[in-house]
C-alpha cells in the first residue's frame, strides 16, 4: 500500500485528494494542513487528516529511514526550499540572493511577489486539470514542447550559481509530487556546495525557483 502525504487542504490539496483516490484507491493518504476547518470534510473519510505547518509536519516526521512513497506539495510555498532552510537553521544561515538576470532573460519567468524567487513556465495559458504531460508535445497547442524544464534547470551555469532541480512526476493527470529521496539528495548537494544555489523544483513545463546562499556552513 503507498503511503502519501498531500501537503495543503486548499484547492489543490482537495482536488489532489479526489484524483489519488480515483486514481490509487488503496493508497494510503495524509492530508495536512493548519486550517482545521478544511480538513473536517476528510476526518470521517478513508484519509487520514493533521492540522499542523506543513513545513513542520515535515521537519517532525520525515526521516532517511521513515518516509512515505510520495509527497505532494499543495500549499502556496517552494516546499523544498522551506523545507531545506528549516532543516539547516540550527547549523547554517540561508541568504535569499538575488535571481541573476541572465537567467531571467532566458526563460519564461513570471515574477514572485518575494526576492530571490521565480516562477517559470512554458505555457502563457491556464493549463487544463487533466494534462497528461506527454513527453514531446502540448496536450492544448499540439505544439512540440521546447525543452523539459527540470532538465533545463538542471543544466543552469551562470554567475557561479549551483543548480539543484527536485523533478516533480505526475501521480495522476495534473498532479505531481516527489519522492521523499530526492528531497535528502537535494539537501546533501545543498550542503556540500561550494557557491550559491539555485534551488528548483519542477515538471516537464511548470516550476519554481530560489536563489540563495548558505552562510556558517562548516
Amino acid at each position: 500500500m503507498k503511503t502519501i502525504w498531500i501537503l495543503g487542504a486548499g484547492k489543490f490539496g482537495r482536488r489532489a485528494v479526489h484524483k489519488l483516490h480515483s486514481s490509487q484507491p488503496d493508497a494510503r493518504i495524509m492530508l495536512v494542513d493548519r486550517d482545521r476547518s478544511l480538513l473536517e470534510p476528510f476526518e470521517s473519510g478513508s484519509v487520514e487528516t493533521c492540522a499542523g505547518d506543513a513545513i513542520e509536519y515535515l521537519c517532525q516526521h520525515l526521516g532517511r529511514q521513515k518516509t512515505p512513497d510520495w509527497i505532494v506539495p499543495a500549499v502556496p510555498l517552494h516546499v523544498a526550499f522551506e523545507w531545506i532552510k528549516s532543516v539547516l537553521k540550527h547549523i547554517a544561515r540561508v541568504k535569499k540572493l538575488g535571481i541573476p538576470q541572465a537567467l531571467i532573460n532566458h526563460l519564461p519567468c513570471i515574477p514572485a511577489h518575494e526576492p530571490g524567487k521565480i516562477y517559470i513556465s512554458l505555457a502563457d495559458f491556464i493549463c487544463p486539470d487533466d494534462c497528461c504531460e506527454p513527453d514531446k508535445y502540448c496536450t492544448v497547442t499540439g505544439k512540440p514542447r521546447p525543452y523539459d524544464l527540470y532538465q533545463k534547470l538542471s543544466q543552469i551555469r551562470i554567475e557561479n550559481f549551483h543548480p539543484v532541480v527536485i523533478r516533480s512526476r505526475q501521480l495522476a493527470p495534473g498532479l505531481g509530487g516527489y519522492r521523499p529521496k530526492t528531497l535528502f539528495e537535494a539537501l546533501d548537494r545543498v550542503q556540500s556546495a561550494d557557491s550559491p544555489i539555485l534551488l528548483g523544483t519542477a515538471c516537464r513545463c511548470h516550476g519554481v525557483l530560489d536563489a540563495f546562499a548558505v552562510i556558517g556552513h562548516q
